[in-house]
């Protein structure tokens, strides 16, 4: 036969079982908004960094065609002083376009 401590102890235990299953379930709750921050930190980063690239992409390009007309009119010392405005234009165009997608997804700091 259980006695009044035995029951006063069961039902300490199945206080005790029921606050760890509390308890777990608010940790997984904890991990998984902690994964989700993770995750959307990343995603940001990568869209950040495809973007740098494409822009540096166009200005690889950009420089690529002003260099391939001056080597081949090089021998005939012709300008190609259009040319070098589109480029500068371009080039201009993109490191704005760099600064501002930086600007947009770089992380800010809070001030406590």
């Amino acid at each position: 036969m259980a006695t009044k401590e035995d029951k006063k102890l069961e039902k300490e235990v199945s206080k005790l079982e029921h606050e760890k299953k509390r308890l777990n379930l608010s940790l997984a709750r904890q991990k998984a908004k902690s994964s989700v921050k993770e995750f959307k930190k990343e995603l940001k980063s990568a869209v950040l960094t495809a973007i740098v690239a494409a822009f540096g992409f166009l200005l690889a390009l950009s420089w690529r065609e002003l260099i391939s007309q001056w080597v081949d009119q090089i021998s005939s010392r012709s300008p190609v002083k259009n040319s070098l405005v589109e480029v500068a234009i371009i080039t201009f165009i993109s490191v704005i376009g760099i600064l501002i997608v930086t600007y947009f997804f770089s992380e800010r700091k809070e001030i406590d």
